[in-house]
């Protein structure tokens, strides 16, 4: 049976935030050391758990200030099985993790029900190696029983869907969006593009978006997302076609650099936010069956206002 998404139709008026770069903010402003880049190892950090709890208020506040909903997500990109191994995870340990982290989100969505129109509360999957090496060895057979893992353990904390993001290769995105059918969870899936404005893979954006919607047949995922890209890397590869149809929304980066040489920083690069906003802005009135719009490396609540703020001057 085909997994129903909980967000409404694509074009429906309705507009949807995301939480921003999590993991840079504790990074960068609060001086968390984030061994395999992992954020939900901080829930056992009592000194953590109040900042990441004020963090992910003061985005949701921008939503419940603009009257915008909000898809709430976050602290498990790490939290599968390779990854949580390398942490020191056993299995059990990891799913309990996966658990704590849907539940920690919820009990923060508490305290805005009446004031965002759709709160839902969403798990996140990263890749199975690194966004930003080639992964050229993964098969969507492998991907879908790698992450079938987390998908049931989200099944199980009972998410209202699931974001497999930073994503650089059609198997791996096949992969997960079978898993994802056969676990019951609806699936989106965030592809990220490099300064040659392709998947490191070497699709295009239309390519991959295509490509995977073909192999996945009715596994395919309720809707695509760019996170992790700049504008200046994703807006050469938009273009027409019935597959921008099936992009929803984006996530950027605050900075224009190049990904890698941002990684090697050790401070946070937040670039122009009032510019940013004018540009998510901008993309909505060119594609107006896009509805979603957030953050990655860099952006923070003041991102999220500049881009609240923007959608709604160019709306009115």
């Amino acid at each position: 049976m085909p997994v129903i998404s909980p967000l409404p139709q694509s074009g429906s008026g309705e507009i949807f935030l995301t939480e921003g770069g999590t993991e840079t903010e504790l990074m960068y402003r609060h001086g968390f050391e984030l061994p395999e880049f992992a954020m939900f190892p901080l829930l056992d950090n009592p000194r953590a758990v109040p900042i990441m709890r004020d963090m992910f208020c003061a985005q949701l506040d921008v939503a419940g200030e603009f009257g915008l909903s909000f898809l709430l997500s976050g602290l498990d990109y790490r939290a599968s099985p390779d990854w949580g191994a390398k942490l020191g995870y056993s299995p059990r340990g990891l799913a309990d993790a996966n658990i704590a982290a849907i539940e920690f989100l919820r009990d923060i969505a508490k305290g805005y029900k009446d004031q965002i129109p759709h709160l839902l509360i969403g798990g996140v999957l990263g890749p199975r190696g690194d966004a930003y090496n080639l992964n050229a060895d993964i098969t969507a057979e492998s991907a879908e029983d790698y992450h079938a893992v987390q998908l049931q353990t989200l099944k199980t904390a009972g998410v209202d869907f699931a974001c497999a993001m930073t994503i650089n290769n059609v198997p791996e995105a096949v992969g997960v969006a079978r898993a994802a059918a056969r676990a019951g969870v609806s699936l989106s899936i965030a592809l990220t593009l490099d300064s040659t404005c392709h998947l490191k893979s070497g699709p295009s954006l239309a390519e991959a978006i295509t490509e995977i919607d073909k192999q996945a047949g009715d596994d395919a995922p309720d809707f695509y997302l760019l996170n992790c890209s700049h504008p200046v890397e994703y807006e050469p590869a938009l273009g027409k076609g019935d597959w921008i149809k099936r992009l929803r929304g984006v996530r950027p980066n605050a900075s224009k650099m190049e990904k890698i040489a941002l990684c090697k920083l050790d401070h946070i690069e937040d670039g122009d936010p009032i510019e940013l906003g004018g540009q998510l802005a901008d993309l909505s009135n060119r594609y107006p069956h896009m509805d979603i719009f957030g953050g990655c490396c860099g952006t923070g609540d003041r991102h999220l206002r500049e881009i609240a703020k923007a959608l709604g001057q160019a709306a009115a």
